[in-house]
């Protein structure tokens, strides 16, 4: 009965392993639109000075989020003094100030070491929830969780199990897995795809693996693969794939922080030079920058906070993939939260038949209570059943589409819109396919100088699908 039992774990990791592989075979990274991350660094990069002086060195960066190592000295003017959990309430005001002053986030703590008592755990739970950590990063050297998870669940604080090199006890991903898998989803991994490196783990192999557990990332890039004496590259330069690495990432809704921590030694090692150069890539193919995702995503789940809907039918949301599908019509979800003048917007949709109907609203100018708005927007066709100013990609009633470039029926699409006062371009599929003045015409008399934005749901007989709504203002 017990080699039955711990068979089972294993059988599970092996078929986890057989599947991601599968996977990744399918998955063209090269076309994934990556999100733009929420970046920091880890205070480690920045042991060989005090914890005030890494805080203006993260800002001078320009980036927005830290995470603290225990045991790094507090302050250069007194050096007895380490950050830490014990540190009293005067240094943890001093340390909130310093952050509030630089507009930094200090949203993760660790490596740090608790015992499997609750007292131990405690007092780290408690400085993490003073402070507005988000994140404990740890590494357990037992496998019973039942208490972390019970702190977990009463601070609502995350806890991400880090991972350093082989011979270490969650030197590989699988390790991970095992003693997270089955607990809260709070509870999970600090990837540090640095070590992985250095240990000889694929690192979109282990992202794979540890899909939708994944909390936390510790980023570093090196020159060679399998080696602990790899030594650190700007991103984009090593052996860490760091463009498929943010590639998985973002198919993978990842919402946690990307801390960069980097492990060289040398004496004449210049972090802040090598991150600078790093973040130059990692903007470079970053696709969605400057973007505002419409629909909100918090704690691993999608929600459709902001977004209401007019008239018969309704939307339905996958929280797990951000996938909103239309049922019944004619209706309108639209987002209430602002209206938008100039703008661009993009999003995938997907039609389940040829004869699947819906469209894109562009300055809703009022709060629908009738179907008055109609009069008074543009909509961006979907119908690939229909010709000329009713086809796909078409202002609807009002001014065709170039050509035709939609993708066939079941198969995602993508739509860019740019509305900058008159003017409307529609990209599909990266296609233009209509570059117009805005003038009214068709069912169109009038159409507003700002407003909202609203998916149309359209009948019984078909849906449309649409995911990744996000929407960048222009001046």
């Amino acid at each position: 009965m017990k080699k039955t039992t711990l068979l089972i774990p294993i059988i599970g990791l092996l078929w986890l392993t057989c599947v991601g592989q599968e996977e990744k075979a399918t998955v063209n990274y090269q076309e994934v639109r990556i999100k733009e991350m929420n970046i920091g660094v880890q205070t480690w990069t920045f042991r060989k000075f005090s914890f005030f002086e890494s805080v203006e060195k993260v800002k001078a960066l320009g980036l927005k989020y830290l995470e603290a190592y225990p045991g790094q000295i507090l302050s250069k003017d007194d050096p007895d003094v380490k950050f830490d959990h014990y540190l009293n309430e005067k240094q943890m005001d001093a340390v909130k100030q310093a952050l509030g002053k630089a507009g930094i986030t200090l949203a993760g703590y660790g490596v740090v070491k608790f015992e499997n008592n609750e007292q131990s755990m405690r007092e780290v739970f408690d400085f993490a929830k003073k402070m507005g950590i988000r994140t404990i990063v740890t590494e357990p050297d037992y496998d019973d969780f039942s208490l972390i998870e019970k702190m977990v669940k009463e601070y609502n604080i995350r806890v991400a199990v880090h991972n350093h090199p082989a011979p270490s006890r969650y030197a590989r991903p699988e390790a991970v897995l095992r003693v997270v898998n089955g607990l809260d989803p709070r509870i999970g991994a600090c990837a540090d795809v640095g070590h992985w490196v250095r240990t000889g783990v694929n690192v979109i192999d282990g992202l794979r693996m540890l899909k939708g557990r994944i909390l936390d990332v510790h980023l570093e890039d090196l020159d060679t693969f399998g080696s602990k004496d790899a030594r650190t590259v700007p991103f984009g330069r090593g052996k860490t794939n760091i463009h498929d690495l943010l590639a998985e990432l973002t198919l993978q809704h990842f919402d946690g922080i990307l801390a960069i921590e980097l492990e060289q030694e040398d004496e004449t090692f210049n972090p802040s030079q090598i991150i600078r150069k790093g973040l130059e890539y990692i903007d470079s193919i970053t696709y969605y920058k400057g973007y505002e995702e419409l629909l909100s995503f918090r704690q691993g789940k999608y929600a459709k906070h902001g977004w209401n809907h007019y008239g018969p039918g309704y939307f339905e949301l996958d929280r797990e993939t951000g996938v909103l599908k239309t049922h019944g019509g004619m209706g309108l979800l639209w987002y209430s939260v602002k209206k938008y003048k100039d703008f661009v917007l993009e999003l995938d949709f997907k039609c389940s038949d040829f004869k699947s109907n819906s469209g894109i609203f562009l300055r809703v100018p009022d709060v629908p209570v009738s179907d008055n708005y109609i009069y008074h927007s543009f909509e961006i066709q979907i119908d690939d059943a229909s010709e000329g100013v009713h086809k796909t990609a078409a202002v609807y009633d009002a001014e065709a589409p170039k050509m035709n470039a939609s993708r066939p029926t079941g198969e995602w699409n993508h739509y860019k819109i740019t509305f900058k006062g008159s003017n409307i371009r529609v990209e599909l599929n990266g296609k233009e396919v209509i570059d117009w003045m805005a003038e009214p015409r068709g069912k169109v008399a009038d159409f507003a100088r700002e407003g909202y934005i609203g998916l149309q749901n359209h009948d019984w007989e078909t849906s449309v699908s649409f995911r990744n709504i996000f929407i960048k203002e222009i001046e």
